[in-house]
């Protein structure tokens, strides 16, 4: 773990305003001092702290951001519900090597008379983007706010949301951004469901059910081992399997392209799998990364 280039104390590395960590960054770039951001929701999970502990080893200076964005959740999603426990993420954060936990009101982000956001292109539209109107119109929007503030020089994100990566990539790609957008692989449980913050909402059935998801990804991963090319011989499987469990209620399936996350019929260079599944009213999401 490196050196950590700031002297304050736990409740001085807890910053709310954005003008302020606008200002501390600032002034560790100009040190010559690289900043890892780590953007979340909070609610932090090991999967978070495996980004905050990448970012410990690569960067001099660590910022947590903490904030629930209402810009990316629906008029029908849990935003008001949404898990929030500053002070347990705080500790979280800074146990893992985190040097600033950023955590603005949505009134400092979104001020009044605030009119601009990001328009993301084709790589939003699939996927959660078919299923989320405005959903990456939120998230990049944010993003790019955050990249601002914390003059970040690397930014981590999980896999678990990997359509939010790809287009975080592309964002960054498109505007000349300074940051290196990094992507760490999906954190799961031991019986391989993906660590999230509305896994919290699952109640015992619905968990021990949610073990599905992963094992329809890792069927799709052996039939494609086992030479396999067909999408739709796939994806019949993948949902026959998931239709194993009588909680399970399927919101999307695809097999796409990763690096433009459109729909392939062959099967061909670096694919994602990508599903939603419901679980009553909590919506999961999971995938994997494959060379076919």
């Amino acid at each position: 773990m490196r050196d950590k280039p700031l002297d304050l104390t736990k409740e001085q590395r807890v910053i709310k305003s954005p003008r302020q960590i606008q200002e501390l960054a600032f002034k560790l770039r100009s040190q010559g001092d690289s900043i890892g951001l780590v953007p979340t929701m909070g609610a932090l999970h090991e999967g978070h702290l495996s980004l905050v502990r990448a970012a410990r080893e690569e960067n001099k200076a660590v910022i947590v951001s903490v904030f629930v964005n209402p810009g990316q959740f629906g008029p029908h999603e849990d935003f008001n519900s949404y898990p929030r426990n500053l002070e347990q993420d705080t500790q979280l954060a800074l146990r893992a090597g985190a040097d600033l936990i950023f955590a603005p009101a949505a009134a400092d982000i979104y001020p009044d008379g605030y009119q601009n956001f990001v328009a993301p292109g084709p790589l939003a539209q699939g996927l959660c983007g078919a299923k989320r109107p405005g959903h990456f119109r939120g998230v990049c929007t944010v993003v790019l706010k955050l990249l601002q503030l914390t003059a970040a020089s690397r930014a981590y994100f999980g896999q678990k949301d990997a359509q939010q990566l790809r287009v975080i990539q592309q964002m960054a790609k498109d505007f000349d951004l300074e940051a290196q957008i990094k992507g760490l692989p999906i954190v799961r449980e031991a019986d391989g469901l993906a660590l999230s913050s509305r896994n919290i909402y699952l109640n015992e059935e619905e968990r021990q059910q949610s073990t599905i998801l992963f094992q329809s990804l890792r069927l799709a991963q052996d039939l494609i081992a086992a030479g396999q090319r067909e999408t739709n011989t796939i994806s019949r499987q993948i949902k026959q399997h998931i239709n194993q469990a009588p909680l399970a209620r399927l919101d999307y399936l695809e097999i796409v392209d990763w690096a433009d996350l459109q729909p392939l019929k062959q099967l061909t260079g670096q694919i994602l799998i990508a599903l939603a599944v419901y679980f009553g009213a909590t919506r999961l999401i999971d995938n994997i990364i494959l060379d076919a």
